[in-house]
């Protein structure tokens, strides 16, 4: 039995965190008070990898649909999954002779083959890392790079996007293809994906790794700088699965002859978000997945009209749209059961409008997380009723889970207690490995084996947490995230800009859009219009400044040369700049 599995069965919280976590200090009588632990039982997590867990359950469900295109129809049983992505793991060995641990790109918007290309790298214990489908070359260059891609999987459309990210780096890996389209001509030396997934290749299968192993490497910003990537290995992925797997947050059915958990997969997928609820959960708890390529209104409806949706993963923005859409109607939500919501927080007022839209009474859950913990942390229990006094939550610890809030910058970790705001720690079985080649990110990520979450919090008498803020200074464009040092580094490489910083400013439609404030070089002329195009090139759309250009004459900074972008933000609130 693994040292993980046999922390998770021991029910003591301090033994489990000591066994788990090397180092930690015990908790004092007063502390471990202020430890949030969850009410609800432990699970037990088997040292086992993501294809281990799931491979039974898709050769029971071999006969149901697992994933279908909501655009073009075209649909993958879960025994098709199984094959396909077997299929492709013996073509990768094989063909391209890549090896246990190599990292291989997968650029795609949400599809059905997905879950196929994602299950063929980890059968064949690779590891996949995401990109996402707005990059341009630019960002593809730079994550390609760090991650030190050994091969990419790509949508035909974004062929040329790859083609000149690896030209700019002057790199040569091979470039399998996803071709939608059956039609559509292969780019000259590229590798069909449709090739790989039906060739069947007679060579021996690997032996499963082992939940040490590394699994995913997703892209996030953490607390501050530049996106780093997240090290997440299978126990992590694992692990949150059987958390959410628990009695008291299991809201899915397995199939059968006579019903089925449906979905519409509008979350991304290469998000972590989307990737853990909407591609391995699915898989796992056999529910079909309707793919949502890019979310349009028309197409999304068409999805809830057509089909006998029982569950939505959304971000607030979702359900504002479903409540306030008048060609959204009651009807389409017949047969829906929840709603879970993520990515923030969704007020009592909007879940009331959207529970007066369907005309009937379903449970909406509200859940947080981050990359870094693969991502639930809380969950709303199934037995939580909305009310003024819990409006807001993100519910409570999953199982395996403790949490702790401490004063911003507090060395000794000491835990704050109900109705205090602090930073909220983390420590679970589902936090990441740190930062991939990042050792010193690593270490500020963590205050004596708590994970740093960056974010600002509280919980209640009841003990139900609330996000009040963020320390990290991370901008939330409809759920994505802008780092301002990216923003900030793509400025001050333009010819005419002296310094830049850049905010996240409130949006009515988006949450936030990033705000950059610009320190022009002496008698260079700047047009904040040319500015823009540069800007606009070179990232992706969300990243784009939506919320101006303002002109200073100094960038706030402290002692060490840090920006101070609160400082910014807070003049910006008070209309001075």
């Amino acid at each position: 039995m693994s040292v993980i599995r046999r922390a998770l069965l021991s029910r003591n919280i301090v033994d489990y965190t000591k066994v788990i976590f090397p180092g930690s200090r015990s908790f004092a009588t007063d502390d471990a008070a202020n430890i949030l632990k969850s009410e609800s039982s432990d699970v037990t997590v088997p040292d086992i990898t993501i294809p281990e867990l799931i491979r039974s359950k898709l050769e029971r469900n071999h006969r149901y649909t697992a994933v279908e295109c909501a655009s073009t129809g075209r649909s993958y049983t879960f025994g098709q999954v199984r094959t396909k992505s077997m299929n492709l793991s013996r073509a990768l060995r094989h063909k391209l002779k890549l090896k246990p641990g190599d990292v291989v790109a997968v650029f795609s918007s949400n599809i059905p083959e997905f879950s196929i290309v994602i299950l063929g790298l980890l059968e064949a214990r690779l590891v996949p890392t995401t990109l996402n489908p707005l990059y341009t070359q630019n960002e593809v260059s730079t994550q390609l790079l760090d991650s030190s891609a050994k091969a990419i999987i790509v949508q035909s459309k974004a062929y040329s996007t790859v083609k000149a990210a690896l030209d700019l780096m002057k790199l040569q890996i091979p470039i399998i293809v996803i071709k939608e389209n059956q039609a559509d001509s292969l780019p000259q030396g590229a590798i069909s994906l449709q090739e790989f997934v039906d060739s069947k290749i007679d060579i021996p299968d690997l032996e499963p790794g082992t939940g040490e192993d590394l699994a995913f490497l997703p892209y996030s910003s953490g607390t501050t700088g530049l996106p780093k990537g997240v090290e997440l290995l299978h126990r992590n992925i694992v692990s949150n699965v059987m958390q959410a797997s628990h009695i008291d947050f299991k809201f899915t059915t397995d199939p059968s002859d006579t019903y089925q958990d449906v979905t519409p997969g509008v979350l991304p997928f290469y998000h972590i978000y989307g990737f853990t609820v909407s591609v391995i959960n699915t898989l796992y708890h056999g529910t079909k997945v309707v793919t949502l390529e890019k979310f349009t209104p028309d197409l999304y409806i068409s999805v809830l009209k057509n089909n006998p949706i029982s569950l939505i993963y959304a971000a607030p923005p979702l359900i504002l749209f479903l409540s306030a859409h008048p060609d959204v109607k009651k009807e389409y939500f017949a047969h829906l059961i929840s709603v879970t919501s993520g990515a923030a927080p969704l007020g009592l007022l909007d879940e009331e409008r959207f529970i007066e839209k369907i005309g009937r009474d379903v449970q909406v859950f509200q859940g947080y997380g981050l990359t870094e913990t693969s991502p639930i942390v809380t969950f709303s229990p199934k037995g939580l009723r909305r009310s003024e006094s819990s409006a807001g939550s993100i519910g409570v610890p999953v199982p395996n889970t403790l949490l702790k809030l401490i004063a911003p910058d507090d060395p000794t970790g000491t835990p704050l207690g109900p109705n205090q705001t602090g930073e909220l720690l983390v420590k679970g079985p589902q936090v990441m490995r740190g930062y991939h080649n990042r050792p010193e990110e690593t270490k500020n990520a963590f205050l004596d084996g708590w994970f740093k979450t960056g974010d600002i919090a509280y919980y209640n008498d009841k003990r139900l947490v609330f996000i009040t803020d963020r320390l990290k200074e991370l901008i939330k464009v409809k759920g994505f995230q802008v780092a301002p040092a990216e923003l900030e580094a793509i400025l001050r490489n333009y010819h005419a800009v002296e310094d830049a910083a850049v905010i996240g400013i409130p949006h009515p439609l988006f949450g936030e859009v990033p705000r950059a404030y610009i320190v022009p070089k002496k008698d260079v002329p700047l047009k904040v219009e040319d500015l823009n195009q540069y800007v606009n090139d070179k990232v992706a759309k969300y990243k784009r400044l939506e919320g101006g250009v303002q002109i200073i004459d100094v960038i706030p900074k402290n002692p060490s040369g840090k920006i101070l972008r609160r400082q910014l933000r807070l003049k910006y609130d008070e209309n001075e700049i």
